[in-house]
């Protein structure tokens, strides 16, 4: 494989996390790269409502836990770790039956030595509600690890709310919070060159990151505009479905490399977006 093949592409990369590994790749196979945060993550070791909700689980284990996300999961842990609760968190969990949301968050719990009851094949929070709900839930005390932050772009299943439809006892615990950039400059600047074609590919690893260009797209009264772009001469970008999913709601064909991984999408654009030119 050369390292030109994507020489005189542009690829606005909107992640966060990981995002200098990411961009470097891209950068190496020839691609000129504009990076965009479109979130920001804050840190949990601050976060009073988490550190509360970790206490409750640990005073009183729930009767099933189900785990959304790995990144989730394994901050949790780290917050826990840093409180000095880690081992009065990983006990409270041994107690519980496990649920996992699909493989990547099967692998974090199986990191941390637990063992999953459950786990879809895909990352589907409606797969996950459907099979709890029909397996009866009613009188149970169920903790669910959220995914991030639902907003009007994300069509994800809220799990603690279908489940509590059910008639269990749920706790939410919001392991991780998205905003969005507190300078929306930057992401206006994204936007605009999306609209005009300026960029190739956009790049997403997260629904939020989605949501957070949409909800700026909107302030500014361009999300036609944007789904227009996104749906001609420019490539969304996407690391698997869940992440697609607010676009895929506006009538956005996505691309996705056949794995949810980062490293495979970085190989999915070096093979395949050259073929859009």
């Amino acid at each position: 494989m050369s390292n030109d093949e994507l020489a005189g592409l542009t690829i606005a990369v909107t992640a966060e996390r990981r995002a200098a590994e990411f961009v470097t790749l891209l950068e190496r196979h020839g691609a000129t790269v504009k990076h965009t945060p479109a979130i920001h993550v804050l840190p949990l070791v601050d976060d009073s409502d988490l550190k509360a909700r970790t206490s409750d689980i640990i005073a009183s284990p729930p009767d099933l836990v189900v785990i959304s996300t790995a990144v989730g999961f394994r901050g949790w842990m780290d917050a826990a770790r840093a409180w000095g609760d880690e081992d009065g968190l990983l006990s409270a969990l041994r107690t519980a039956r496990i649920i996992t949301r699909g493989p990547k968050a099967k692998g974090a719990v199986r990191g941390a030595g637990l063992r999953e009851e459950w786990s879809p094949e895909t990352e589907s929070s409606e797969e996950v509600s459907n099979h709890l709900i029909a397996e009866g839930v009613r009188g149970l005390h169920v903790a669910v690890q959220l995914h991030g932050t639902i907003t009007e772009w994300e069509p994800i299943t809220d799990l603690s709310v279908s489940l509590a439809e059910a008639g269990a006892q749920t706790t939410a615990v919001s392991v991780y919070r998205w905003i969005r950039p507190i300078d929306q400059r930057p992401l206006r600047a994204l936007l605009d060159g999306i609209v005009r074609g300026d960029v190739d590919a956009v790049t997403f690893t997260s629904a939020p990151a989605v949501s957070s260009l949409l909800s700026t797209a909107k302030d500014a009264g361009r999300v036609d505009a944007l789904v227009r772009a996104f749906n001609g001469p420019v490539a969304a970008i996407c690391v698997g479905s869940v992440t697609a999913s607010p676009l895929t709601v506006l009538g956005v064909d996505t691309l996705q490399p056949t794995r949810s991984r980062l490293g495979s999408m970085a190989k999915f654009i070096i093979e395949e977006l050259p073929n859009r030119r």
